[in-house]
């Protein structure tokens, strides 16, 4: 009886072992199968035809470029902005109330509609594209005016304020030469600053510097 019950303690031990290799090596296979999709969608979505597609679509983007030209600014920076702001989707609206595609506010929209002489604007309007990146890419050019074609702080100042920015300014001895971003006292206008900054390189990289060099 002694000896089998052994035996059996043996077996069953053996089994055990069996079972336990057998589990390391699917966990490990596992981790080898979820690496190497990992590393197959990195490398595809390095292609530019995928991130056009998905990382960084360019929707209305020939009525970017058309207030963009209107404005003088840089219509890269504008799908840059809109990216950060909205992921290009019409219908966002912030807790704090901004709407449309360029996130703007109901009463800075009011204010830009002044600016423009636009008296047939009305509130409705400001998640129609065409009108938000107007209203927005207006406003933009007029901060980069303002902050003599500095894009830290216009756009800065498009996320907390123009006037935020101008006490930052005289507080932390800042001219129109700045540029160091991470000296943003805000946490969320330094990572909207720094989101924007790099979604225009990308435009630039996938859009614009490509066709010029194709003369198109």
């Amino acid at each position: 009886m002694l000896q089998d019950k052994l035996e059996h303690d043996f077996h069953r031990r053996i089994k055990q072992k069996r079972q336990e290799t057998n589990r390391r090596f699917a966990a490990f296979s596992l981790g080898i199968l979820i690496l190497c999709m990992a590393f197959s969608f990195f490398f595809i979505m390095q292609s530019e035809s995928m991130q056009r597609q998905y990382l960084y679509p360019y929707p209305y983007r020939s009525v970017v470029e058309h207030y963009a030209a209107k404005y003088k600014v840089d219509s890269s920076l504008v799908a840059g902005m809109i990216l950060s702001e909205s992921k290009f989707r019409n219908e966002a609206k912030s807790h704090r109330g901004a709407i449309g595609l360029m996130q703007l506010m109901p009463e800075t929209a009011m204010w830009i509609s002044e600016q423009l002489d636009d008296k047939e604007y009305e509130l409705s309007e400001l998640r129609e594209p065409q009108k938000n990146i107007e209203y927005g890419t207006w406003y933009i050019a007029s901060l980069e005016e303002e902050f003599e074609g500095n894009d830290v702080l216009a756009l800065a100042a498009y996320n907390a304020g123009r006037g935020n920015v101008h006490d930052w300014m005289e507080e932390r001895h800042w001219d129109m030469n700045f540029n160091e971003v991470s000296a943003i006292p805000y946490e969320e206008t330094r990572a909207y600053v720094a989101s924007v900054l790099k979604n225009r390189k990308k435009y630039l990289e996938l859009y614009d510097d490509k066709e010029k060099q194709e003369g198109i």
